[in-house]
Formats: C-alpha cells, structure tokens, sequence
C-alpha cells in the first residue's frame, strides 16, 4: 500500500530532488558531449586514433558504476565531481560513436560540392557536415540522457547530498518503505520519458527535411537523398 499523507507531505522534497536530478544529468551531458565531439572531430581527421578511442571509452562504460562511484570516493571526497566524473565517463563511448556515424554518413558528393562553392574546412562542417550528421547525433544524445538519468539514481549511494530522485530509492530500501522507493523510482522513469520526447521534439525541428513532405510521384517510405538536403548556394 502507498502512504499518501507521506507523499504529500514530501512534495516539496521531490520537486528539489528533481532538479537536483536533472541538474546532474545535464551537467554530465554538456561536459560529456563537449569531450566526446572533440575526441569525434580528431578521430575523423586522424582515422588511427578511432579504435583506441573507442576501446578506452568502452572499457569505462563496462565498469559497473557502483564501483565507479567508490573508486571516486579516494580521489576526489564526497564532491559533487565523484557524481559527475563517472557519469561523463559513461556517455563518452555513445556520444562519440554516434557523432563519429553521423559524420560519416554525410555523402561524399555532397562534400565535394561544398568543397567546389569554396567552403573552408570550418565552414564545411559548420554549414554542411554537422546539420547531415544531426539525426544520428542526436539519437546519441538521447540514448546517453536516458542512461545518464538512470545513473544519476546510483548516485544516491554517496549520501544524501547527492542522488537526485535516487535519494528516496536508497532511503526507502533502508528503512523497508516501499512507498519512498517508488516516491523516486517513478518520477525518474517519467523524467527520462520527458527528455526523450524533448529530445525528439528539438531533433524535428533542427532537422525539418526528415519529415519533408511526400513529393509527386515518392512513396512515403522512399529514403530523402543527399540532393533534397544538400545545402543550396545563396
């Protein structure tokens, strides 16, 4: 049985909770996409540094991450970077695998003509590359934030300053309540929810060709080639 009068009474609590969770995950995402776009952009000028990249992130992302979190605890106290290091470490091996596919499923043709209107190598990516690699991108985005709201609940083992919705699952398994355990399991799987469907939201509307209108004569499952979205010159 859930004990309302204990929900209500600890509304408050989730509503802090909640943004302390999101605060963790968008943190972790920011600095983890920021590293994993760099780590992309040199494995795509330096093709060699690709498989070690990839085996280094990998090998972090198969340390379970309450081992993780401890390991931290020597290092760096109970800090707010023992939650935040792990959970960056954690969305490198996706983020950079997407971005690194997205790249490469630019077409080539469609390089060669950016090169031929005299883009520059920073404009090239800028104005063609990165807009072509968007989707793919993006739904690496959304798979580390929903993992990264997940980790974000592991935290909670480091105490009560940290966790997030967590907090209340570790709490409530403490003190064998169930209704604090779902108090902040629920909410976190809605959270998660939330922000992919955000996501997807942002993607439509940062790239408006994938849901381009049927044309004469296509089929609604005919893929979009590079000429529907292929820059055009002013």
């Amino acid at each position: 049985m859930i004990d309302w009068g204990w929900v209500v009474d600890h509304l408050d609590d989730l509503a802090g909770r909640t943004i302390q969770h999101l605060g963790f995950a968008v943190a972790a995402l920011a600095i983890g996409f920021a590293i994993a776009f760099a780590l992309s952009l040199w494995s795509l000028r330096q093709r060699r540094v690709y498989a070690p990249i990839i085996g280094f992130t990998g090998i972090l992302y198969t340390i379970p991450s309450l081992a993780l979190f401890a390991a931290m605890v020597p290092i760096t106290g109970l800090s707010v970077l023992t939650a935040i290091i792990p959970l960056v470490l954690y969305t490198l091996l996706i983020l950079v695998r997407n971005i690194v596919a997205g790249f490469d499923a630019v077409p080539a043709d469609v390089e060669e003509a950016a090169n031929g209107m005299g883009y520059t190598r920073r404009a090239r990516l800028r104005a063609v590359e990165l807009p072509l690699a968007l989707p793919l991108i993006v739904a690496g985005v959304r798979v580390a934030s929903v993992s990264t709201i997940g980790l974000v609940t592991i935290t909670g083992a480091l105490g009560d300053r940290f966790g997030g919705l967590g907090f209340f699952i570790f709490e409530g398994y403490r003190r064998s309540f169930p209704t604090e355990i779902l108090f902040g399991a629920i909410p976190a799987m809605v959270l998660a929810v939330a922000v992919d469907l955000a996501l997807v939201a942002v993607q439509g509307r940062l790239t408006p060709w994938t849901r381009a209108e049927v044309q004469p004569g296509m089929s609604s499952l005919d893929p979009v080639t590079a000429d529907d979205v292929a820059p055009k010159a002013a």
